[in-house]
């Protein structure tokens, strides 16, 4: 496996949740972080825990201009290289099947999933150069079913299937490409989208904690631990890690 030492990593939706315990994880072992993000002063705070190793670039994944200046960013912060792209950023969408709207279901695959695929277009040529790696964040939605989640869902359906057609796609340009499946960790995914108030989310993940088979909701640094093997795997391309303290199984213990 490779080490971190020195690689340039551009992560997007940095600023909080998953992307800045990721963030966390890579510098600590020497890597060359970029993070992005809306918010500037999330991303102001991340930046003073982590140091010189990490550099901050305020954007929006869903702007090509912005896109542009990510990837210029990490280069320039990496030392003239990209190592890795973790497609990080998303939003939470949920409307029943009988209120769907065309607006927010083009919000959702613009932001979830088009937005990934352009900056991983933009990514591809300097990664060329690394033999580099791309992850998507996928979510364990797509194994089991949660009314009211179809948007969300089908959202991260969708990059699981770009990420082995990609993987095939840039394989023989030595570029790695893999999906993370993420179970239950306690993020402000659902609270920036408004769905809940931060002491329904709290009660939300307490009832959830059951559904999986270890019994409890996991961490970002957990799910970082994962992106961190997706990255630094040699000989791995084209999967779904399942990162998710076994909710996927669907295990009974009644």
């Amino acid at each position: 496996m490779r080490s971190l030492q020195g690689m340039s990593v551009l992560i997007t939706g940095g600023g909080s949740g998953i992307g800045a315990d990721c963030a966390q994880r890579f510098c600590e072992q020497g890597a060359l972080v970029t993070i992005s993000g809306r918010r500037i002063d999330k991303l102001e705070a991340v930046q003073a825990q982590l140091g010189d190793n990490c550099r901050i670039v305020q954007g929006d994944v869903c702007q090509q201009s912005d896109r542009v200046n990510m990837v210029e960013v990490a280069l320039a912060h990496g030392g003239g290289k990209l190592d890795a792209l973790i497609n990080n950023a998303a939003n939470m969408y949920r409307q029943p099947v009988d209120g769907y709207t065309e607006a927010h279901l083009s919000d959702a695959f613009n932001t979830n999933v088009i937005s990934a695929m352009m900056l991983s277009s933009l990514a591809v040529p300097h990664l060329d150069a690394t033999d580099g790696a791309i992850v998507f964040i996928g979510s364990t939605h797509t194994r089991r079913a949660f009314p009211g989640a179809s948007p969300y869902a089908t959202t991260k359906a969708a990059l699981e299937g770009l990420t082995k057609v990609m993987a095939a796609e840039l394989g023989p340009r030595q570029i790695r490409v893999g999906c993370i499946l993420p179970g239950a960790v306690s993020t402000e995914l659902n609270l920036r989208a408004g769905l809940f108030t931060e002491a329904e989310a709290k009660d939300r993940y307490d009832a959830v904690a059951g559904l999986h088979a270890l019994g409890r909701i996991g961490t970002g640094t957990e799910v970082a631990e994962g992106i961190e093997y997706l990255v630094t795997a040699e000989w791995v391309t084209g999967v779904a890690l399942e990162v998710d303290g076994g909710i996927g199984l669907g295990a009974s213990h009644f």
